[in-house]
């Protein structure tokens, strides 16, 4: 049976009395605050990366032909192995649940504004800082890059940096890519305004049923990711001047993105991720499941790095779909942990709400500069990456609400 076929229409929905549609509120504290844990956790996973085990050597030059420094801005002789399970971790599932949380309110603001003023407030709120991150932000945290290679001065790094034939614009990625996918759900909310109301009635059936919720979201990303990945390299990524993605995950993180416009849909708190569901009241299932498909992830995927199974189609094809059923498990699992336990508001998490998107903005370049601040320190690894990643939160912290006392930029971040 065809997805078309299990999904009803919004007119068969709205004529069953048990299923009634409604939009999404404006503010939910659980998933507000997991937005800015999974900030946090991005600010860890660039500060682990200096330290990771698997860290390339310093390159010699940033035009060498092997441009790895673009995710590893700065190497540390001073390694931590538990930098490898952060960064191993996080990359199973932060982006792809992050695009999902940023697609809950969309079908809301889409309602509410309509599409023209939904997407002048999505380019004022993304476009822009996407510009000044990638003109200001990423320049400087790939300055301390070329230092590391043995070079100085400003002129030496800008005759280097004009010379790449295109503008790395760091975690900033993302902020672009999500105002792409605005676009396309503002263009669907056109050529089909019914269809996240249907979609997101048809998910909510699905409140007491979390494993065939995570069965289809396993099913829909996996139709789109095991097919770039075995086409294209799981670590390649497109870049056109400062736009780049990540080429295999594209579709992947667009299903999440419109998942997450479904489930807004619907209602954060009638459906799936209602505090009462099944998905909150199992938390801690959800959380073993999830410990345990990471480390069996984990073990596959060393499996196959350590062997000649790595050239094999057929087991490429298999660790693509392991990284599927990880990112779906995981992502159910924090969203099981917040909706069930984050309850009340605090000073301080509110605080740390409030400011998130700056965090993310900005804290690259405090990221890369304290790693290069304490290159010749002779502490372990594991003292590296707490400081710099206890100082990078707090200073990008700082910085943004500074900024935000500013109205102009209040309304931007």
């Amino acid at each position: 049976m065809s997805l078309t076929q299990t999904i009803p229409s919004l007119a068969e929905v709205k004529t069953r009395p048990h299923v009634v549609c409604a939009p999404a509120p404006d503010y939910n504290i659980s998933i507000g605050y997991l937005r800015a844990f999974i900030t946090v956790l991005v600010v860890a996973h660039h500060a682990a990366l200096a330290y990771a085990t698997f860290a390339p050597p310093v390159a010699p030059s940033l035009v060498a032909p092997v441009r790895w420094w673009q995710a590893f801005p700065i190497v540390d002789l001073h390694k931590w192995a538990g930098a490898d399970t952060i960064v191993g971790f996080n990359d199973t599932f932060f982006m792809s649940l992050m695009f999902f949380i940023s697609g809950l309110f969309v079908w809301r603001s889409l309602q509410r504004k309509g599409i023209g003023d939904f997407l002048h407030h999505r380019t004022l709120r993304l476009g822009i800082p996407f510009l000044g991150a990638a003109a200001i932000i990423a320049p400087l945290a790939y300055y301390p890059t070329y230092l590391q290679t043995g070079q100085h001065g400003i002129n030496g790094f800008a005759h280097q940096w004009l010379s790449l034939g295109y503008w790395p614009a760091g975690p900033a990625w993302f902020v672009w890519l999500l105002l792409a996918f605005d676009c396309i759900a503002a263009a669907l909310c056109f050529y089909k305004p019914g269809w996240a109301e249907a979609v997101g009635c048809f998910l909510a059936r699905l409140a007491n049923k979390p494993i065939r919720f995570l069965g289809y979201l396993i099913g829909f990303s996996a139709a789109v990711y095991i097919p770039m990945a075995v086409r294209f390299n799981p670590l390649a990524w497109t870049q056109f001047g400062p736009l780049a993605f990540q080429t295999s995950r594209v579709l992947h993180y667009l299903v999440y993105f419109l998942m997450g416009i479904a489930v807004g849909a619907y209602g954060i708190e009638r459906g799936i991720l209602a505090s009462t569901a099944k998905l909150a009241r199992r938390w801690l299932l959800w959380s073993v499941a999830a410990l345990l498909v990471f480390l069996a992830s984990s073990a596959f995927f060393i499996m196959i790095v350590t062997s000649a199974k790595a050239a094999s189609v057929s087991w490429q094809a298999a660790a693509d779909l392991v990284f599927t059923i990880t990112c779906a498990t995981t992502s159910l699992a924090m969203l099981a942990l917040f909706v069930r336990f984050v309850k009340k508001s605090r000073r301080i998490f509110n605080s740390l709400r409030d400011n998130a998107y700056g965090i993310y903005l900005f804290h690259y370049a405090f990221v890369s500069w304290l790693q290069y601040a304490l290159l010749k320190s002779q502490i372990s690894g594991f003292a590296k990456l707490t400081i710099v990643l206890s100082f990078a939160v707090a200073l990008s912290w700082l910085t943004t609400a500074a900024l935000r006392r500013i109205p102009a930029c209040a309304r931007i971040i």
